[in-house]
């Protein structure tokens, strides 16, 4: 498929996000997403991020496969996570769940730096070189288990989770800074509930559910970890 006709599929993706944001005005308190973020999700080339075999259905708002029974999340979803997640530019951001790297490409146009963990050895080194062809250097992925988020680099102004633990993982909390903001699907397989949890100037946590969602689910506990290259 030829540029022009991504680009034109991008066009519409983003026409689609804005229809649909429609349907969570009551959730959100707006009705419509920031530009920013619409931005973002104009210029990032999605078909760079899914396997060349379902390049075709990268700008249909819906979830794709990306190997190992796991999916790069719709459009609308990634919208609407990064819009409630109010990234501002001199940011720092944790990502759990890499995937291939579209979500951390889109934050690497809003905020300064993305470190992103993905517990697949080979999803994680496949996204570090789809990342680097893309041109961006603001990055890091780790391989590891997200539970534990990663706390040598904390605390982080955002946190962004794109697989669902029964609960929130208290580290992921922990390494949030004051004034920060966590973005995560919460709950069991067929019950789960997109979250945003606040952490206030002293330290206390609030949240709110937005919308049923299902995603992967995150499994806990520690494990080993290592910077993929």
């Amino acid at each position: 498929m030829s540029m022009d006709h991504f680009d034109e599929q991008r066009r519409q993706m983003v026409a689609t996000i804005r229809a649909g944001t429609g349907h969570v005005v009551a959730q959100i308190g707006k009705s419509a997403l920031d530009q920013r973020v619409l931005q973002a999700m104009a210029k990032v080339a999605r078909h760079e991020f899914v396997p060349v075999e379902f390049q075709q259905y990268a700008y249909a708002n819906m979830p794709v496969p990306i190997g190992f029974d796991k999916t790069i999340s719709q459009p609308f979803i990634v919208a609407l996570m990064t819009d409630l997640l109010q990234v501002k530019p001199d940011d720092k951001v944790l990502e759990i769940g890499t995937g291939l790297g579209y979500q951390a490409a889109v934050l690497a146009e809003l905020a300064a730096g993305v470190y992103s963990i993905e517990i697949i050895d080979e999803l994680a080194k496949q996204a570090v070189q789809r990342l680097k062809r893309q041109g961006y250097d603001n990055v890091e992925v780790r391989v590891g288990n997200g539970y534990s988020g990663w706390p040598e680099y904390a605390p982080f102004d955002k946190v962004i989770a794109t697989a669902a633990p029964d609960l929130i993982p208290p580290p992921l909390l922990n390494q949030l800074k004051a004034g920060g903001k966590l973005v995560i699907p919460v709950g069991l397989p067929d019950a789960q509930q997109l979250v945003v949890a606040e952490k206030d100037q002293n330290g206390r946590i609030t949240t709110r559910e937005i919308i049923p969602v299902r995603f992967s689910l995150l499994e806990g506990g520690d494990q080993s970890a290592f910077v993929a290259s």
